[in-house]
């Protein structure tokens, strides 16, 4: 199925804790937490509850260091602390979702609600879970596992059809592998995993894979930056496909299709004009960290974290995060720009 493997294979290293059962150390662990984060985030669906999740998992395979007798790859055993310590936080909380998913679309002059930021996906820096020593076909194919659809569609899976899925066709693990890690039988993972591929293929989600590629959008987002600049609404909703939907959580008020979202530039966002934006890389797709105009000589302040994706050479969603406070500084970013 195109499943990314980033445990640890068989080598030196491997064979010097089956055979030496030495401890590790702390250096030893960090290795693996881009990769932890990548797999706590798709399990989550929140960047700053991956890095708890790791963070948790960390602590928790450091005090069991003497334990670990390297029956399995250093990589593979803390991939089992951090899907149960996942298991157990999802235990206690509802999913999050996108605005699209709550009810039908609005208008620009639609009442603006709010709910709590932990009901909402959250984007993820690429930095962040994009393991160092990955080839580029796997990055490629774990850039695709953190894409917004596809962990949105994840999130309707129960939880431990969720972490099956994730283990066996990101991970690269077997159904054996899997039913050990979630200490169940391999006959109930095949039968989750056919019940999740359902849902995803329900939600016209597919799998990640190593051998595509993302689609090269430079030209595009050239054309959005230039747009963005001069604010030109009708240059930057040509930009878009027609039935391209622009949300902004933590508000519930999403918009559908090009008249509806320009209505939205030139009416309520119209605030917008003057901005400024920084490149970053989020969810595995082209994303900017956007600046609002303070006023005359005040600069600029953190205003969106917009995720952009992109099909078939146009804009298919518009996803601006307004939780600045608490994602800007997981990008490295300042909260505010001189003028």
């Amino acid at each position: 199925m195109g499943a990314v493997s980033t445990r640890d294979g068989p080598g030196p290293d491997r064979a010097r804790y089956h055979l030496d059962r030495m401890p590790f150390d702390v250096a030893q662990l960090e290795t693996h937490r881009p990769a932890l984060i990548g797999h706590c985030y798709r399990m989550l669906g929140s960047v700053c509850d991956a890095e708890d999740a790791v963070q948790d998992t960390m602590i928790r395979a450091w005090q069991g260091r003497e334990r670990f007798e390297g029956r399995a790859a250093i990589g593979t055993w803390l991939y089992r602390i951090a899907t149960n310590v996942c298991l157990d936080t999802l235990a206690s909380r509802s999913r999050r979702a996108r605005p699209m998913e709550e009810g039908p679309p609005g208008t620009a002059s639609s009442s603006l609600e709010t709910r709590p930021r932990t009901d909402w996906l959250e984007p993820v820096p690429d930095a962040h879970v994009l393991p160092p020593s990955a080839s580029p076909l796997e990055q490629a194919a774990l850039r695709q596992s953190i894409r917004l659809a596809f962990v949105a569609a994840l999130q309707h899976l129960p939880p431990r059809q969720r972490a099956a899925l994730l283990l066996t066709e990101v991970l690269g693990w077997s159904a054996a592998e899997a039913a050990d890690c979630l200490d169940t039988s391999t006959t109930a993972i095949n039968s989750a995993l056919q019940r999740a591929r359902a849902t995803l293929t329900a939600k016209q989600v597919a799998l990640p894979t190593a051998q595509a590629l993302p689609e090269d959008a430079t030209a595009l987002l050239e054309r959005y930056v230039d747009a963005f600049a001069r604010y030109d609404v009708e240059a930057l909703v040509a930009l878009m496909r027609e039935d391209a939907t622009l949300s902004m959580p933590p508000y519930t008020l999403w918009l559908q299709g090009r008249e509806a979202i320009a209505a939205w530039l030139t009416g309520p966002g119209a605030g917008c004009r003057g901005s400024r934006l920084v490149r970053v890389e989020a969810c595995g797709s082209p994303a900017f960290a956007q600046y609002r105009h303070t006023g005359p000589g005040a600069g600029y302040h953190a205003w969106s974290l917009t995720v952009l994706e992109v099909a078939g050479g146009a804009i298919t969603a518009w996803n601006a995060f307004l939780d600045v406070e608490a994602l800007f500084p997981r990008f490295g970013l300042p909260l505010r720009l001189a003028a």
